[in-house]
């Protein structure tokens, strides 16, 4: 008894066992060992193709570059004559002293494309140009000494004739005051359209030493005279015209009012040797608003003036020039290889793929790893969570040797339930000691049951036979969940087994056990018939189920359920029916709650 007692102590704590033997038939086996062969082959098709990706956007992006950006010096030269006719001057002929004007900044050019000229200004006293309407009647109505920056020089404090019927402040200015506000159209110097820029780029990436020119080495002076950028995207001349056409823009319409323009260039270089390359891409961009209607001031002027003295008295020619500004930006970035870049890509990578759990599980599924070993990885890598609002049952036939996983449903019965998954059944090795232990002599046989043999199974239904069993031995039920046989298919049913009594029924081992639970409950022979009851229910489970899935019901059949209170009757023939209880938790089956 004492041997008893030991074996049957181990199936109280089957929950806690941490190591699993899976004892299943060669072709359950044969159907595992396929599944998960397949499942490694995608884990590992999965893994190469995610790899070929990264691999593939390593190259693309050059994430195994250490990157440094771009210093810059630009210089201009801009070449071109035109001639233009002014009024009251002639035909003048513009070289690049004359339109360049004195406009020079840092990266930048300017070109003249439109004048207005007001000749023969000296200093002196004149009538104001009225602005917005502005005139005057008496002398109170001009303050000496006032100015505002609308007017071109100091009231005198007189109101003076400006025409025939107007009087406006009379001001101390050069005079004659200049009168015109708008530009001629079309711009007296269109032809600039054909003037050419030379653009000298000069660019160096400090951290790797390396310098370059937009001037490329075998660019000679031959080359120079003769490139046009239509047929050589690297060409350092450029025509304005096609500058401003390449920018979306019109240079007839732009010389009127002026704008500006953006002249971008843009170094992505490698410096790697096998793939070494640093050219430049040029591109063109109108950087100021061109609508007249979207802005108070549109398009880019400046005054400027020539002095020159008649008769001992300076007078000067004053020029409002319009004009296109050209402002040349640099950008760029030079990329070589460096080994710590390569380390850090590669460490972010797998971090933010999760690629050290898939490279994990990939190794662990070849064969350098055994199967016991990846079946118990799988099992330990996933955190059950319970759901409250799931009913998981667990169902164990007497001809299969795996486990059925259902859902619980109150319409279908348990018995036709299409499972959600097979698994293989793992034997409790306590069970598996009993089992020997009982197959020796016993010298306490008088209590052994042994189950009623006098109903055989009937391969054809009968009336009172439920649809669903298969049996013979199964009791018709209003719950859905406990219409559950204890075969599959037609046959004898497992309570006619002598195994069946011994392990469940023997009211010695289950008084055993429950003794050995509570070594100081009354005596054993004043148990309740509820507890050896319950106690029997968990027997079978230990027997049948082994250890089932965490998170699962076991259901016990209704031929079985029916066997046992045949066995173990309640005394007001009530009993509380299917409860589903998880497996992770022993304690209801020792109380009797099951």
């Amino acid at each position: 008894m004492s041997l008893v007692l030991n074996v049957f102590s181990s199936t109280t704590r089957q929950t806690q066992c941490q190591q699993w033997h899976s004892i299943s038939s060669p072709l359950a086996l044969r159907t595992e060992a396929g599944g998960q062969t397949r499942r490694r082959q995608k884990e590992k098709g999965d893994f190469f193709l995610l790899l070929l990706k990264i691999n593939i956007m390593m190259l693309w992006n050059r994430k195994y570059q250490e990157f440094d950006l771009v210093v810059s010096s630009v210089t201009t030269k801009v070449k071109g004559v035109a001639q233009a006719p002014l009024l009251g001057v002639g035909n003048v002929v513009w070289d690049e002293v004359d339109y360049s004007g004195p406009w020079k900044g840092k990266n930048t050019f300017f070109v003249v494309t439109n004048v207005i000229v007001t000749k023969n200004q000296k200093q002196g006293k004149c009538a104001q140009v009225p602005l917005k309407g502005r005139f005057c009647r008496t002398d109170k109505e001009c303050e000496k000494g006032a100015w505002d920056q609308q007017k071109h020089g100091i009231q005198t404090g007189s109101c003076v004739k400006f025409d025939l019927l107007k009087k406006t402040c009379e001001v101390s200015a050069w005079c004659p005051i200049e009168t015109r506000t708008t530009p001629p159209r079309p711009a007296l110097l269109a032809a600039a359209e054909n003037f050419t820029v030379l653009i000298k780029n000069n660019i160096r990436f400090p951290a790797f030493n390396y310098i370059r020119r937009n001037i490329l080495p075998e660019m000679n002076d031959a080359y120079l005279r003769n490139c046009h950028r239509g047929n050589d995207s690297l060409c350092p001349i450029f025509r304005l015209g096609d500058i401003v056409r390449e920018a979306g823009e019109k240079f007839s319409e732009m010389a009127v009012e002026g704008g500006v323009i953006g002249i971008l260039i843009k170094w992505d270089c490698n410096l790697d040797r096998l793939m070494q390359r640093c050219l430049p891409r040029y591109s063109f961009k109108r950087l100021d608003e061109k609508e007249s209607n979207k802005t108070l001031y549109p398009g880019l002027n400046f005054r400027f003036a020539k002095y020159n003295t008649v008769n001992g008295v300076e007078e000067r020619t004053l020029y409002k020039a319009f004009g296109i500004r050209f402002d040349v930006m640099v950008f760029g970035q030079a990329g070589k290889f460096s080994f710590i870049q390569l380390i850090i890509y590669i460490g972010s990578t797998l971090s933010y793929y999760a690629l050290t759990t898939i490279l994990i599980d990939w190794l662990i599924g070849t064969s350098c790893y055994s199967t016991e070993v990846g079946q118990n990885y799988s099992e330990r890598k996933v955190e059950s969570i319970q759901d409250k609002e799931k009913c998981i049952l667990c169902v164990s036939y007497i001809d299969e040797n795996n486990l059925r996983l259902v859902k619980r449903s109150q319409k279908k019965s348990l018995q036709v339930i299409k499972p959600m998954s097979v698994q293989p059944r793992k034997e409790d090795p306590g069970h598996l000691r009993a089992i020997l232990c009982l197959l020796q002599p016993s010298d306490d046989t008088n209590d052994d049951v042994q189950p009623s043999l006098d109903k055989k199974t009937n391969p054809n239904a009968k009336p009172s036979r439920p649809a669903w069993c298969m049996c013979d031995f199964c009791a018709p039920s209003s719950l859905p969940e406990e219409e559950l046989c204890c075969r599959r298919t037609e046959g004898t049913c497992i309570t006619s087994s002598p195994l069946f009594g011994q392990l469940v029924l023997r009211r010695s081992l289950l008084e055993a056990v429950l003794l050995y639970q509570d070594p100081l409950s009354p005596s054993v022979k004043k148990l309740q018939t509820a507890a050896l009851r319950h106690c029997a229910y968990r027997e079978y489970i230990s027997w049948r189920f082994g250890v089932p899935p965490n998170d699962t019901h076991p259901a016990i059949p209704s031929c079985c359920v029916w066997r046992i209170r045949r066995e173990y009757p309640s005394p007001d023939g009530q009993y509380s029916g299917f409860r589903p209880v998880k497996m992770t938790s022993m304690q209801a089956c020792e109380n009797g709650e099951l």
